[in-house]
């Protein structure tokens, strides 16, 4: 993928991750506009208000940012919610509703919102986002497994119903990555967004974005080393959840 010269949405953009990519777009060239709830110029980027979860939040975005930028060719969907969950107590059940909400449906919503106009240009890319505890998962929280596990059959359902449209599908499966709150095992931010920016300016565009982090990860089936990783990922459940 070209990431020189594309006019880019990211929804999710205006933290973390989706605004480490939003400086890398247009470090590179690109056009870009990121999308969330805060509001207000970043860096230079211009900035819509989006909720996820709000299909008319997402129309509204949608408009705005195709009337200032009609030659948008590639959008983002970074916008997701990391939640814990005990799933002995019931009211457990607000924590995964939110997470659906946000992490597939929010997904679903903002490509629906863009797929008829990169259809219409018979050229773009959609970049969804997952997560490698889509594939192994953390059991503290079990809903956002679920719905990482959920946006990677939806990117891959998507690619091939998109084939032949000129629209690129890529799956952007993030590790643990240090932004905001500190984590000794996570992936430093701009490593992390070295190894993608390498990724995906290959040719063709790898349809999974895989950091060499997250591999073990995406490949613990495979490798047979899911179950005793899964016990390994298990043990925070003693202190975190009584």
């Amino acid at each position: 993928m070209d990431i020189t010269n594309r006019t880019v949405f990211i929804a999710g953009g205006t933290s973390g991750i989706g605004l480490g990519l939003a400086r890398r777009f247009a470090a590179a060239g690109s056009t870009v506009v990121v999308g969330g709830r805060r509001t207000g110029p970043i860096d230079g980027l211009t900035t819509v208000e989006v909720d996820v979860t709000d299909p008319q939040s997402v129309e509204k975005a949608r408009d705005q940012v195709l009337a200032d930028h009609p030659g948008l060719d590639v959008v983002v969907t970074m916008a997701g919610v990391m939640l814990t969950e005990d799933l002995r107590d019931p009211a457990h059940f607000a924590a995964a509703e939110t997470t659906i909400s946000t992490n597939v449906l929010g997904t679903i919503r903002v490509i629906d919102a863009f797929t008829a106009h990169l259809i219409g240009r018979g050229n773009g890319a959609i970049i969804t986002v997952s997560s490698g505890i889509g594939f192994l998962p953390f059991p503290l929280m079990p809903t956002y497994a679920a719905s990482k596990a959920a946006v990677h059959a939806y990117s891959e359902a998507l690619r091939a119903q998109l084939d032949g449209t000129g629209i690129e599908v890529a799956e952007l499966v993030p590790p643990a990555v240090a932004t905001t709150q500190a984590n000794s095992n996570a992936l430093p931010l701009d490593d992390f967004l070295d190894e993608v920016t390498g990724l995906l300016s290959e040719q063709p565009t790898p349809h999974e974005i895989l950091v060499k982090g997250v591999l073990m990860h995406r490949w613990a089936e495979r490798d047979g080393t899911y179950a005793d990783l899964v016990a390994q990922r298990s043990k925070p459940l003693a202190s975190r959840i009584k």
